[in-house]
């Protein structure tokens, strides 16, 4: 009987320490925090990590704070399952790319600024969204509300609304007019060409 109580606790054990259960107990908020104060490190070190290096301090905490793939497949809507899994899988990779290098690019140097914390709501289908201000010595805050949705591997960022903008809404835009306009390759290049820009400037 002994040996089974120990057997018991010893798998109540596993359980409550697996990966999965400590997703969990990660909140929205933890997330977001966790990324930005990643963002205000790489940003006191940015112009002597210069694009690339801050680039690659960026790369592991943009794909784990952000759903991107969901990203991807939202911004083009419809159009998403007229692509064949090749297609996929290069927009899933490019995007990627460019949500890292615009981080990259434009939190680049260390002028005093600050995240704080406003509030959180419950949205109506399972979701949160967290509302922070950037607080930029001698200039006004700026706002950014994250929207989360809950996977298995816990909570994850579907949209950043900066100041009232919606960064979805403008990619969604202008992805799917390009698509319906010049086609899939043109879309890729024009990613690229953005990456590119990123990266020099």
């Amino acid at each position: 009987m002994l040996r089974k109580i120990y057997l018991g606790l010893s798998i109540l054990l596993l359980v409550c320490l697996s990966p999965v259960s400590l997703a969990e107990e990660v909140t929205a908020r933890q997330v977001v925090e966790e990324f930005q104060d990643r963002l205000i490190e790489v940003m006191k070190q940015g112009k002597e990590l210069g694009f690339q290096g801050r680039y690659d301090k960026l790369d592991a905490a943009v794909k784990k704070s952000h759903d991107l793939p969901k990203i991807a497949r939202i911004v083009v809507g419809k159009q998403w399952e007229e692509l064949t899994p090749e297609q996929q899988a290069k927009l899933e990779s490019v995007f990627s790319q460019l949500s890292v290098s615009a981080y990259a690019h434009n939190f680049k140097d260390f002028s005093g600024e600050s995240f704080s914390f406003v509030s959180e709501e419950e949205t109506g289908r399972g979701g949160v969204v967290i509302h922070t201000n950037l607080k930029i010595p001698g200039e006004k805050d700026v706002k950014f509300d994250y929207m989360m949705k809950k996977k298995d591997e816990g909570w994850q960022i579907i949209n950043i609304i900066a100041d009232g903008v919606s960064d979805l809404a403008l990619k969604r835009s202008d992805y799917t007019s390009v698509l319906n306009r010049e086609g899939f390759d043109a879309l890729i290049a024009k990613i690229n060409e953005k990456i590119e820009s990123y990266a020099k400037q």
